[in-house]
């Protein structure tokens, strides 16, 4: 496995449409790989393949959801939170129903690091995608699994979560990006 570079706006490969996945075989089990380790690495919860520079129709998720650990309570009661990994992979996903009724959530990405807008999107969707071993599955999904998904599904079409803010707000969110860009350097 391998840590992959993350492409940053205004990295124009962000806005290629990826293509399907015809092939299910080792190459693209490595692909996946490398985008779990690369994604839990930067740390995030979803990844697009086209955001480590590869154009297919691939995505990975992990809500990383954390999950307070079972302890007996004693004098010294020391609540711990431990995260549990549940990882997923979406290979050619669609979106086959998604609802009339809209959940707002302040989204991220990798590829706009440190920057948060709030993003509409249907609240509830009928995902359908294949597994690695070319398996078809489908699934309703609501809350933050279906805003993830929205999410990277956007990337296998070369948009970004600022491109569904207006304008002012692009900008303003590319500007604050720009100069914290500078502060690092």
């Amino acid at each position: 496995m391998a840590i992959l570079p993350i492409l940053e706006v205004p990295d124009a490969r962000l806005k290629v449409v990826s293509t399907p996945v015809t092939l299910f075989d080792d190459g693209l089990k490595q692909l996946v790989a490398d985008m779990f380790e690369t994604m839990y690495d930067a740390p995030g919860i979803g990844l697009a393949a086209i955001q480590v520079g590869v154009p297919k129709r691939v995505l990975v998720i992990d809500l990383q959801e954390p999950v307070e650990a079972d302890h007996e309570h004693g004098e010294h009661c020391n609540h711990d939170h431990e995260v549990v990994r549940n990882p997923r992979v979406f290979i050619n996903p669609e979106i086959l129903d998604p609802s009339d009724e809209w959940a707002v959530y302040s989204e991220g990405c990798l590829s706009v690091p440190d920057q948060y807008a709030d993003v509409e999107r249907p609240a509830t969707i009928r995902a359908r995608w294949h597994d690695l071993d070319g398996k078809l599955h489908e699934e309703e999904m609501d809350g933050l699994m279906a805003t993830c998904l929205q999410h990277e599904m956007d990337h296998l079409e070369g948009i970004l979560f600022i491109d569904h803010l207006s304008r002012l707000k692009r900008q303003m969110v590319l500007k604050k990006l720009e100069k914290q860009r500078k502060l690092a350097a």
